[in-house]
């Protein structure tokens, strides 16, 4: 199934099949004559007299071949409520053989142009599915040719939503991929074909960062026969050459626990455990895409966390980028021995205004808040409040949760610097993100979203309809757009 959406100057011919009209909140469809025929206004007039009206959406059958599908509008909706407005009409629309739609700009009267973008984007949004696999496939196309002169978005936001559609869908792409096909061999393969998108992307492989003395990285790799990456992706859209702002992100392209192996039951949604990744690998696609007027780099940690003979083990020492130790006493806590290195190579190599990290870091967030919130740990009031602020416009929510000093005590080791989980027990959110803190070495403004419950919906959500969610994407693009973009 795909969805194709078309923009005419044209107007409606009351003759076309298919057609989408607005109405207010009432369903009072009086200024909607000159777009339905004399039978057709009487017909849906009757009907309307016995029709719930508390519903968003209305679909009448005017005959076999024509539909008309009335959405209601109440007054001042947020932005998200006109995108999940969207989502829904997606779901009304999406059955039966391929559909053309005639959606009349004009019938929203004088809504501001961004309501039609919005809407769009909502239904686009939702449309997703992840079919590569099917040996059957869905070749079913459903056109929507917007009509009419008013309230359509400018070419500009035309662009905007187009640039965050592709690259939510291009994370989701990579988070639905199986782990056989997208391992971190093949993961760095794609990501230096974004260079086509006019990002500049470097890979570092296994002998670079050995040479860099990346040992935190590598550990959680060496079990696997695929290499260990460190990927680079640089956006130069602000020519005064001012600080990055910096996005880094987990890769565990498959993650077996290592020695501390998890268990099989839900193991094959271990492929997921690389959302952290594909978050910031969509948001720099979509900031290339729609040509932002700033600098940023996005910086994933490749790697596949295996069980052989040459797997890292519990107890092992290992020395990262920034120098120090770290012990490793359960070799499932991977991922915030990936992002060691790479928040401290970050910082050290880029010196950017900011870096905020993802990740699908530990379960514990999920106990702590569900599938509701991303957790928000941050060193930096104003960059908390501003992702904070963000999530809530677009829907992508986040909650803050404490760093304190004592809580970094239980990470402290006997035999290293820091060890890698806290045996103590509890808080486990919070001590993998103290962990974390202490690889931002120079005190720049830092933020860890704990996204293990917003990853990945078994059931569907607001926007998607089930399977990853390219969960950060338009959250990071909002603060981006909002607070930083000249």
């Amino acid at each position: 199934m795909s969805i194709n959406i078309n923009y005419s100057s044209k107007a409606l011919n009351k003759t076309s099949a298919n057609v989408i009209l607005f109405s207010n909140e009432k369903f009072n469809i009086s200024n909607l004559k000159k777009f339905l025929s004399v039978n057709e206004y009487s017909y849906i007039s009757d009907l309307l007299k016995t029709s719930d009206l508390k519903k968003k959406i209305i679909v009448f059958e005017v005959n076999s071949k024509k539909k008309i599908v009335l959405i209601s509008i109440k007054k001042n909706l947020k932005t998200s409520d006109i995108e999940n407005l969207g989502a829904e009409l997606y779901g009304r629309i999406n059955y039966g053989k391929n559909s053309e739609y005639f959606l009349n700009s004009d019938s929203l009267g004088n809504k501001h142009d961004i309501f039609l973008g919005h809407f769009l984007h909502g239904l686009k949004l939702k449309s997703y599915e992840f079919k590569k696999y099917k040996s059957k496939k869905d070749t079913r196309v459903i056109s929507i040719n917007v009509t009419g002169t008013k309230n359509k978005p400018s070419a500009k936001d035309q662009l905007n939503f187009k640039a965050i559609e592709e690259g939510t869908f291009y994370a989701r792409d990579l988070v639905s991929e199986p782990g056989n096909v997208l391992h971190p061999d093949e993961y760095a393969k794609r990501l230096s074909t974004l260079k086509k998108d006019g990002l500049k992307v470097n890979i570092y492989d296994e002998k670079k960062l050995k040479k860099l003395g990346m040992h935190a990285l590598l550990g959680v790799g060496q079990g696997s026969i695929r290499g260990s990456y460190l990927v680079t992706m640089e956006w130069n859209g602000n020519k005064n050459n001012s600080k990055p702002l910096a996005f880094v992100g987990k890769g565990v392209c498959f993650d077996t626990g290592g020695y501390s192996l998890k268990p099989a039951r839900f193991m094959e949604d271990m492929t997921y455990d690389m959302a952290g990744s594909a978050t910031v690998v969509g948001l720099m696609k979509n900031l290339a895409l729609r040509k932002a007027k700033i600098n940023a780099v996005g910086v994933v940690g490749l790697v596949e966390n295996m069980v052989s003979g040459n797997a890292q083990r519990p107890g092992d020492i290992v020395k990262s980028y920034s120098g120090k130790t770290i012990e490793i006493l359960n070799t499932d806590a991977e991922g915030r021995l990936v992002l060691a290195d790479a928040l401290t190579f970050t910082e050290k190599k880029f010196k950017p205004k900011f870096i905020v990290d993802l990740a699908t870091l530990t379960g514990a967030i999920i106990v702590c808040l569900g599938s509701e919130y991303a957790g928000l740990f941050s060193n930096d009031d104003k960059l908390s409040k501003e992702i904070f602020d963000a999530g809530e416009k677009v829907e992508e929510k986040v909650w803050r949760m404490p760093l304190h000093k004592n809580y970094d005590k239980l990470m402290n080791s006997k035999n290293a610097d820091v060890q890698n989980i806290n045996y103590v027990g509890g808080a486990g959110s919070t001590t993998a993100a103290q962990f974390l803190q202490r690889f931002i070495i120079n005190k720049t403004p830092w933020a860890h979203l704990d996204i293990a419950g917003m990853a990945f919906s078994k059931y569907g959500g607001a926007l998607n309809s089930g399977g990853a969610t390219g969960f950060g994407v338009r959250l990071l693009n909002k603060l981006v757009m909002e607070n930083y973009e000249q």
